[in-house]
């Protein structure tokens, strides 16, 4: 994959923090395949999506969390945690970013606020190949079994047949046993969304606040879509990119609006 013959380098990091299992699995997936680089929040940052640290320092510390791996933890953002690898760890791009294991779906819309996608797709933006991974289980007991297996198979793949620099896949895994995943399904994302709501409540100070809660809802029935993948137990695969472009409405509007 690199184009030299150095031992490609692969960047690890997530959006559930350092010391979460998800990342320690995605490691262990990965291991043996390039040196590793692991540059993670220093705590959970989810739904942080593609923000980014201003107007406040950033600090990033050695640790030693994972035998015979450089690691280090930042106490910014996931995207913060690629961009400060890129220029103060490694000073050079690695030749793979993998972000996760994620504890929850990133599916569909999800897409848009995760921070474990939003590592990855910094990474594709600085022309870095990169995988988000997720599994469909929040626990912090989770089992990873089928996660790591699959995680390799596919970083293996990516490193054989490298699809360009500014490649960014998004990899939900279901949370179920190895023996009863069908395989892995290339998948667009699916059209469906939270039905969001804020629950108003009062503090013991009797001042209000409010509490996100919301229900998922596909409305899609395509078979080739990434819930309808997770739902008959095959880990979904989507490409996205980072070109938010709509390219019908862009030919639409130049052919029939008028100035």
């Amino acid at each position: 994959m690199s184009l030299n013959q150095e031992e490609p380098i692969i960047l690890v990091t997530n959006d559930d923090g350092i010391t979460a299992p998800g990342i320690r699995n995605l490691i262990e997936a990965v291991r043996g395949l390039g040196k590793i680089v692991v540059v993670a929040p220093d705590k959970p940052q989810s739904g942080m999506g593609h923000a980014i640290t201003i107007g406040q320092p950033l600090r990033l510390y050695q640790v030693e969390m994972f035998e015979g791996i450089e690691s280090w933890q930042c106490s910014g953002t996931p995207v913060d945690c690629v961009k400060l690898a890129v220029d103060k760890i490694l000073h050079r791009k690695p030749d793979l970013c993998v972000s996760g294991i994620n504890h929850g779906a990133n599916h569909s819309i999800n897409v848009i606020y995760s921070g474990t996608m939003s590592a990855a797709v910094e990474a594709a933006i600085e022309g870095i190949p990169s995988i988000g991974f997720s599994l469909l289980d929040y626990s912090i007991e989770a089992d990873f079994t089928a996660s790591r297996f699959y995680a390799r198979k596919i970083v293996e793949q990516m490193m054989q047949h490298p699809p360009g620099k500014n490649v960014v896949l998004n990899v939900n895994i279901p949370a179920v046993p190895l023996d009863i995943i069908n395989g892995v399904k290339i998948c667009r994302q699916a059209h469906a969304k939270y039905q969001e709501s804020f629950i108003q409540r009062e503090d013991p100070h009797g001042r209000k606040y409010f509490w996100l809660t919301g229900e998922f809802q596909n409305f899609d029935t395509g078979e080739d879509c990434d819930v309808w993948a997770l739902d008959n137990n095959y880990i979904s695969m989507v490409p996205v990119q980072y070109d938010l472009t709509n390219y019908q409405l862009k030919n639409q509007i130049e052919k029939d609006w008028k100035f």
